[in-house]
């Protein structure tokens, strides 16, 4: 039996209780690769989770990206351009999902959409390690930039800051 194909696809508006189940669910499972925090995330009121997934899909500078194993959420990323870089952000496979180049696919569907807008480069910030992170942004040809640096209110941790030259 052949495993189920995924689609990457932008988020509808009307999808932000998908969108804030796999962040919530992002953050429970990988709570040092991220800045933000559950608790946080868990405290924004339903209205806040629509409206700022409504403001983005309308936003041409905002791709926010969902994969799916059949028709279940599996995976999300972000990515935003402010001049002519692209900033990535947000990125996270569900566990039982992860191996079957879902991540990878994530990352080129926002670097293609970054390019066809003109960036320049696409950056984004991971926590410091030989993690599964690191390893693929690195196989996907980004490069670390300066010095890691502490991350904000996470006791601790460091966030290296990762750049791909599209040009």
């Amino acid at each position: 039996m052949t495993e189920p194909s995924f689609t990457i696809r932008p988020f509808t508006a009307a999808e932000w209780p998908a969108w804030r189940a796999l962040r919530l669910r992002a953050l429970a499972d990988s709570p040092d690769a991220f800045a933000a925090t559950l608790a946080d995330a868990q405290a924004r009121a339903d209205e806040t989770w629509q409206a700022l997934l409504a403001q983005t899909v309308a936003s041409a500078r905002h791709l926010p990206l969902l994969a799916e194993v059949g028709k279940q959420p599996a995976g999300l990323a972000w990515v935003n351009i402010e001049g002519d870089t692209a900033t990535l952000y947000q990125v996270w496979v569900a566990p039982e999902h992860r191996g079957r180049g879902i991540a990878q696919a994530l990352l080129a569907r926002a670097i293609g959409w970054a390019r066809e807008r003109g960036a320049a480069a696409v950056a984004l910030e991971v926590t410091t390690g030989d993690t599964p992170a690191v390893r693929l942004y690195k196989r996907m040809g980004f490069n670390e930039t300066g010095a890691p640096v502490p991350m904000a209110n996470r006791d601790g941790l460091q966030e290296q800051a990762m750049r791909l030259l599209l040009v």
